[in-house]
């Protein structure tokens, strides 16, 4: 019981003295996902401080869940509460706060079986047209092999203004997605396109292919929060990469069916 107490006391200590620090030296970012603070960001072999050492979001997720914050026409209530939703790729951090708000939430991959359905985006022909009002993919679009027929099925299952949240890794000043169909082989695929698995990298054209399939496109970035938000949150990378096929400019994208 002395060896309980005593750790106890130790760590009491610590703690008084861990408060102390905070006062002095107080948080500097904080994941706006999981709520976890601290003096920076984890990082990955890409971009240094940018991940979160919690939940492992990304800049991306962060942009995300600011805009989905900060933004009425763009949030919470307008998009998500209460909707029918449609998500591939699901990724936990994500998922959660879609399924506690939603009114139906679908999970959905090609590969995975921990998810409600199986299949492919470019092919969803087990959902009637109009079955959803948001689909949500992030960074899924690079691995399908037909892209243009994936977002026609988005729009397809998409009711009636309804919307398309998207991301896709982008290479910075990159002003035409590029794509290599020769490029077969995991390791072509990871040289031309940043990982072995992606099929091609998207460049500044991706607002204009998104719109050649019939959506309104918003797009948000660290321009669209204050400096301090962006700081605080990290909703840019801290240290630039320096990756020649760097993707630091990370850009979401709401994209509305039309409704004529």
């Amino acid at each position: 019981m002395r060896g309980i107490e005593k750790l106890k006391s130790l760590y009491r200590g610590l703690n008084a003295e861990r408060q102390v620090l905070l006062q002095k030296y107080p948080y500097r970012v904080q994941c706006n996902v999981c709520g976890w603070k601290g003096r920076h960001l984890s990082s990955d072999s890409w971009h240094p401080y940018a991940t979160c050492p919690r939940c492992g979001s990304g800049v991306r997720h962060r942009l995300l869940f600011a805009a989905l914050d900060t933004n009425s026409g763009l949030g919470f209530k307008t998009l998500i509460q209460g909707k029918r939703i449609l998500h591939f790729a699901p990724e936990p951090l994500i998922a959660q706060y879609l399924v506690e708000r939603a009114a139906r939430y679908v999970s959905a991959d090609f590969f995975r079986d921990d998810v409600d359905m199986r299949m492919d985006m470019s092919d969803m022909r087990d959902i009637a047209d109009g079955s959803f009002d948001l689909v949500v993919a992030c960074d899924v679009l690079e691995h399908i092999p037909d892209d243009s027929a994936a977002l026609h099925e988005i729009h397809r299952v998409l009711a009636v203004s309804g919307s398309a949240l998207l991301t896709v890794p982008q290479k910075d000043n990159l002003a035409a997605t590029y794509c290599d169909d020769t490029v077969t082989t995991a390791e072509g695929r990871h040289d031309a396109f940043g990982q072995e698995d992606h099929l091609r990298i998207y460049g500044d054209d991706f607002h204009q292919f998104l719109r050649a399939h019939g959506f309104v496109v918003t797009i948000v970035d660290e321009s669209s929060f204050d400096a301090e938000l962006v700081r605080k949150n990290v909703l840019f990378p801290p240290i630039l990469s320096t990756h020649p096929l760097a993707t630091n400019h990370r850009k979401v994208y709401f994209a509305q069916k039309k409704t004529a």
